[in-house]
Protein backbone atom coordinates (compact mmCIF):
# COMPACT_ATOMS: atom_id res chain seq x y z
CA UNK A 1 0.00 0.00 0.00
CA UNK A 2 1.25 3.40 -0.96
CA UNK A 3 0.41 6.89 0.26
CA UNK A 4 -0.32 9.49 -2.43
CA UNK A 5 -0.38 13.27 -2.03
CA UNK A 6 -3.59 14.68 -3.53
CA UNK A 7 -3.88 18.35 -2.55
CA UNK A 8 -3.70 20.93 0.21
CA UNK A 9 -6.48 20.35 2.75
CA UNK A 10 -7.45 24.02 2.38
CA UNK A 11 -8.49 23.28 -1.22
CA UNK A 12 -11.45 21.22 0.03
CA UNK A 13 -14.77 22.90 0.70
CA UNK A 14 -17.49 21.58 2.97
CA UNK A 15 -19.96 19.45 1.01
CA UNK A 16 -18.19 19.87 -2.35
CA UNK A 17 -16.56 16.65 -3.63
CA UNK A 18 -13.26 16.90 -5.49
CA UNK A 19 -11.94 14.28 -7.93
CA UNK A 20 -8.36 13.24 -8.70
CA UNK A 21 -6.65 10.80 -11.02
CA UNK A 22 -3.81 8.80 -9.43
CA UNK A 23 -2.22 6.72 -12.16
CA UNK A 24 -5.13 4.79 -13.67
CA UNK A 25 -7.30 5.13 -10.54
CA UNK A 26 -9.83 7.88 -9.89
CA UNK A 27 -10.23 9.04 -6.28
CA UNK A 28 -12.81 11.43 -4.80
CA UNK A 29 -12.32 13.50 -1.64
CA UNK A 30 -15.17 14.74 0.52
CA UNK A 31 -15.13 17.17 3.45
CA UNK A 32 -17.86 17.08 6.06
CA UNK A 33 -17.70 18.54 9.61
CA UNK A 34 -13.91 18.89 9.41
CA UNK A 35 -13.52 15.22 8.47
CA UNK A 36 -12.04 14.23 5.12
CA UNK A 37 -13.03 11.00 3.38
CA UNK A 38 -11.78 9.32 0.20
CA UNK A 39 -13.45 6.78 -2.07
CA UNK A 40 -13.31 5.51 -5.62
CA UNK A 41 -14.54 8.30 -7.85
CA UNK A 42 -16.36 6.00 -10.27
CA UNK A 43 -19.85 4.65 -9.62
CA UNK A 44 -19.95 0.86 -9.35
CA UNK A 45 -22.92 0.66 -11.77
CA UNK A 46 -21.39 2.34 -14.84
CA UNK A 47 -18.88 5.07 -15.54
CA UNK A 48 -19.94 8.24 -13.78
CA UNK A 49 -17.74 10.43 -11.60
CA UNK A 50 -19.05 10.58 -8.04
CA UNK A 51 -17.09 13.80 -7.50
CA UNK A 52 -19.66 15.46 -9.78
CA UNK A 53 -22.51 14.01 -7.72
CA UNK A 54 -24.55 15.35 -4.84
CA UNK A 55 -23.13 15.10 -1.32
CA UNK A 56 -25.50 15.23 1.62
CA UNK A 57 -23.86 14.65 4.98
CA UNK A 58 -21.92 11.36 4.52
CA UNK A 59 -23.74 10.15 1.42
CA UNK A 60 -22.70 10.82 -2.18
CA UNK A 61 -25.31 10.33 -4.90
CA UNK A 62 -24.23 9.30 -8.40
CA UNK A 63 -25.16 12.11 -10.84
CA UNK A 64 -26.29 9.61 -13.51
CA UNK A 65 -27.76 6.60 -11.77
CA UNK A 66 -28.94 7.86 -8.38
CA UNK A 67 -26.95 5.20 -6.53
CA UNK A 68 -25.99 6.42 -3.05
CA UNK A 69 -22.77 5.54 -1.22
CA UNK A 70 -21.60 6.27 2.31
CA UNK A 71 -18.26 8.05 1.89
CA UNK A 72 -17.08 6.75 5.28
CA UNK A 73 -17.01 3.10 4.23
CA UNK A 74 -18.02 2.92 0.55
CA UNK A 75 -21.20 0.93 1.28
CA UNK A 76 -24.03 1.32 -1.21
CA UNK A 77 -27.05 2.79 0.61
CA UNK A 78 -29.55 2.42 -2.23
CA UNK A 79 -30.49 -0.10 -4.88
CA UNK A 80 -28.53 -3.25 -5.57
CA UNK A 81 -25.28 -1.69 -6.79
CA UNK A 82 -21.91 -2.90 -5.56
CA UNK A 83 -20.06 -1.04 -2.81
CA UNK A 84 -17.15 1.22 -3.78
CA UNK A 85 -13.75 1.22 -2.13
CA UNK A 86 -12.99 3.71 0.63
CA UNK A 87 -9.43 4.69 1.50
CA UNK A 88 -7.46 5.82 4.53
CA UNK A 89 -6.72 9.54 4.63
CA UNK A 90 -4.02 11.42 6.53
CA UNK A 91 -3.37 15.14 6.84
CA UNK A 92 0.36 15.89 6.91
CA UNK A 93 1.52 19.48 7.26
CA UNK A 94 -1.78 20.70 5.83
CA UNK A 95 -1.76 18.33 2.82
CA UNK A 96 -4.10 15.42 2.10
CA UNK A 97 -2.59 11.96 1.56
CA UNK A 98 -4.59 8.87 0.58
CA UNK A 99 -3.47 5.27 0.96
CA UNK A 100 -4.13 3.22 -2.17
CA UNK A 101 -3.43 -0.41 -2.86
CA UNK A 102 -4.73 -3.90 -2.29
CA UNK A 103 -6.58 -4.23 0.98
CA UNK A 104 -6.83 -0.50 1.69
CA UNK A 105 -8.88 -0.21 4.87
CA UNK A 106 -12.34 1.34 4.59
CA UNK A 107 -11.58 3.76 7.40
CA UNK A 108 -11.18 7.02 5.52
CA UNK A 109 -11.76 9.83 8.00
CA UNK A 110 -9.13 12.22 9.22
CA UNK A 111 -10.02 14.33 12.24
CA UNK A 112 -8.47 17.64 13.14
CA UNK A 113 -10.00 20.91 12.17
CA UNK A 114 -6.70 22.67 12.82
CA UNK A 115 -5.12 20.61 10.03
CA UNK A 116 -8.06 20.95 7.65
CA UNK A 117 -8.85 24.65 7.81
CA UNK A 118 -6.53 27.26 6.31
Amino acid sequence: MTWHHLCAAAKLSEGEPLGFKVGERRVALYKFDDDIFATDDVCSHAFALLSTGFLERHVIECPLHGAMFDVRDGKCRSSAYKDIEAFKVEIRDGDVYVQLGAGAAPEAACRGSADVNP
